[in-house]
């Protein structure tokens, strides 16, 4: 089981945005019932009176840990929407994969889309799925595993997830996973957001925060 930090890793704050390094294990926003109440984003409130309600503009899964942006103000928060979906953030991600990977890199396009009788599981639907593209690169390998660069074109649910473990993306499981791959409910999944490149919705500027992954 994951421990989870008392204290929120803030990279950055502003009067517009805030940037953290999310742990996993913890929630990037509340969900149902009490046992889920703590998240990236009610930590968040507590710490900044000033914060909106709902400050969350993209998500990470519960055991994805890695930089996240969150706004403090409701023109924050529709100008940093509006870049999430127009694909203008430019996202990385690192993670150790189940096996050997002999390719150094490549493209994935699978699309995919939720399964309502086993949510929140993903299964790939060519026909009625929604279109998902990963760019990967091959960062190094030992006799079991591999460590991998992802460049998420597309940001659908679990993307990374999936066009890891299916036959027809890499075939090879995120470590931890227990949804996709072999790992039990509550293990260290090792997939981490190394870099967010964003503009600033005040001042227009390009940032870019970064984290080193934790495994």
């Amino acid at each position: 089981m994951i421990k989870i930090p008392a204290k929120l890793n803030v990279l950055y704050v502003d009067d517009a945005i805030v940037v953290v390094d999310k742990p996993g294990g913890l929630l990037a926003v509340p969900g149902r019932g009490p046992e889920k109440i703590d998240s990236v984003s009610t930590r968040l409130k507590k710490m900044f009176r000033q914060m909106i309600e709902q400050p969350a503009v993209h998500r990470l899964d519960m055991f994805t840990s890695g930089v996240m942006v969150y706004a403090k103000t409701g023109q924050s928060h529709r100008n940093l929407s509006n870049q999430f979906a127009r694909r203008e953030v430019k996202k990385i991600y690192e993670a150790v994969v189940e096996g050997v990977l002999s390719d150094p890199g490549g493209e994935i396009r699978l699309s995919f889309r939720l399964n309502p009788q086993n949510r929140p599981l993903q299964i790939y639907d060519p026909v009625n799925g929604k279109s998902a593209i990963t760019v990967w690169q091959k960062i190094a390998a030992n006799h079991r595993t591999t460590r991998v660069r992802f460049f998420p074109v597309t940001g659908r649910t679990h993307q990374l997830r999936v066009h890891s473990a299916h036959p027809l993306g890499l075939a090879a499981p995120i470590v931890g996973d227990s949804l996709y791959g072999r790992g039990c409910e509550g293990d260290r999944m090792l997939l981490h957001a190394t870099s967010l490149c964003f503009t600033h919705p005040v001042t227009g500027k390009t940032l870019t925060y970064r984290s080193t992954p934790p495994f």
